[in-house]
């Protein structure tokens, strides 16, 4: 069976289950996993499908991915724009890391960092950095949402003005062209919102499937942050605008 004709299968199954396999996919058409993954990789690089761990999703404008699919979504991309994220935070500072697979990422690179004081919404993150003897770990209060450790609300954003941070290290769902900065959860929106206008600088570390995709809610413009890092080169409008306004891009690949 050629490729024009399994494509278009491929996203049949994946509109009808929400989900497609690499294996599950290879023992349907009857070819080698190779072939499938050259197929969900063709599909990912059209905007097709999103990849994830073991297979791919339908990418979606007002419905985010499962927490852990997007943890196995480009994971060595997400890792080395964590590490320059993490070098550029110094020793001896205040640090907000928001909700997000890539945040997560950051926070593993801030293992060895001495005498930060890090305040976090997340308790995946909070549990990261508390491995760190160096670190003071605070996490805000907040609604629980089970499906990320996420906390959001009124309450995490009451949390949040106690505080006025040197470095705020936020993720998001989507980056547009127009500079905007995008995500699905309106709590959350709000509570990202207050942690930028609590922080000196902020870093937005997202990868370049968020260039890719859509969500409904817009957070905050480029212009509100410090740095942009990311491990691919931007669409050209996004990296016109960041060297318009001043925010420093970084790509590390």
């Amino acid at each position: 069976m050629s490729q024009s004709i399994r494509h278009p299968e491929i996203l049949e199954i994946a509109r009808r289950e929400g989900k497609v396999t690499v294996e599950g996919l290879a023992e349907h058409f009857e070819v080698t996993l190779q072939t499938i993954r050259r197929d969900l990789s063709d599909l990912a690089e059209a905007g097709r499908l999103e990849r994830v761990h073991g297979g791919a999703v339908l990418p979606s404008g007002t419905t985010n991915i499962g927490y852990e699919d997007r943890r196995g979504l480009n994971a060595e991309g997400k890792a080395a724009m964590a590490r320059a994220c993490a070098a550029a935070i110094p020793h001896d500072c205040s640090v907000f890391l928001n909700i997000g697979t890539s945040t997560e990422a950051v926070a593993e690179n801030l293992l060895s960092h001495r005498n930060i004081l890090a305040v976090t919404n997340n308790l995946n993150i909070a549990g990261t950095l508390a491995r760190n003897g160096d670190c003071e770990v605070v996490v805000t209060a907040g609604a629980l949402r089970r499906a990320d450790g996420g906390l959001t609300g009124a309450l995490t954003e009451h949390t949040i003005r106690q505080f006025k941070f040197d470095i705020a290290v936020i993720g998001c769902s989507a980056l547009d062209e127009e500079g905007d900065i995008l995500d699905f959860d309106m709590q959350e929106v709000g509570v990202t919102r207050t942690i930028i206008e609590q922080s000196r600088q902020v870093f937005l570390v997202a990868d370049h499937t968020k260039f890719r995709r859509q969500a409904p809610v817009r957070v905050a413009a480029l212009s509100d942050l410090a740095t942009f890092f990311t491990d691919m080169s931007p669409p050209e409008a996004i990296a016109a605008r960041c060297a318009e306004i001043g925010v420093a891009l970084r790509v590390a690949g």
